[in-house]
């Protein structure tokens, strides 16, 4: 979690979970960084459909376009996530990550970091803000200022049956616009899951813009 006014972080835990669909931010960042931003149509329309509804086909259509996993780990080298490894064989919503490498991409996205300019930050954003309704839940929950930017990813568990549950974005709560990384796995339930999600940020961010405001 990073207060992007005044550059203080909070964060807890450093394991490793697998991403599920917040991955389609990372894939839709790489490949706009190869491309220089200049996607053709079809990516386009292939881009709004994996960001605003997840779509996996979609996913799957731009991961293939990036280089698989191969292109996926070169981008996110020059980005700077360092505990990041993306998926095989095509399954890119089981890429390994931790939740300083989400945090790190955020800034990529939401930041001045000079690996995409201001043109595909702009796009990302703005797909990020068009969520459809019934994926709006996870770090928004933290939102007070009306407008979260957000991606959610969920997968049940093969083997235990237990949720993965996944959130980052940018909210502005308090007046402060924070960037947030939620992971988690092990739930019983998509809701259970995605009631912790929400806690955490809720939790997390009221208790960060509390400290920094009283540094201001």
């Amino acid at each position: 979690m990073l207060d992007t006014a005044t550059g203080a972080t909070a964060d807890y835990g450093t394991d490793t979970f697998v991403t599920a669909s917040i991955v389609k931010v990372d894939i839709l960042a790489a490949l706009l960084r190869q491309s220089d931003g200049m996607l053709t149509a079809a990516q386009r329309t292939a881009a709004a459909l994996m960001i605003e509804n997840s779509d996996n086909d979609a996913a799957t259509e731009l991961f293939e376009a990036v280089g698989g996993a191969d292109g996926l780990d070169e981008a996110n080298a020059a980005f700077g996530l360092t505990a990041t490894t993306a998926g095989t064989d095509g399954y890119w919503g089981l890429t390994a990550t931790t939740a300083a490498d989400q945090l790190r991409l955020l800034q990529v996205v939401f930041g001045t970091d000079d690996s995409l300019g201001t043109a595909s930050r702009s796009y990302l954003q703005g797909l990020m803000g068009r969520i459809a309704d019934d994926q709006d839940w996870g770090v928004s929950a933290a939102d007070d200022g009306g407008d979260p930017r957000l991606k959610n990813g969920w997968l049940p568990r093969t083997e235990s049956g237990a949720w993965v549950i996944n959130s980052i974005g940018r909210v502005v709560h308090d007046g402060r616009q924070v960037l947030v990384a939620v992971l988690s796995d092990g739930s019983a339930t998509e809701q259970e899951g995605i009631d912790l999600v929400e806690s955490a940020a809720s939790a997390a961010v009221d208790s960060l813009t509390a400290a920094t405001s009283t540094q201001r």
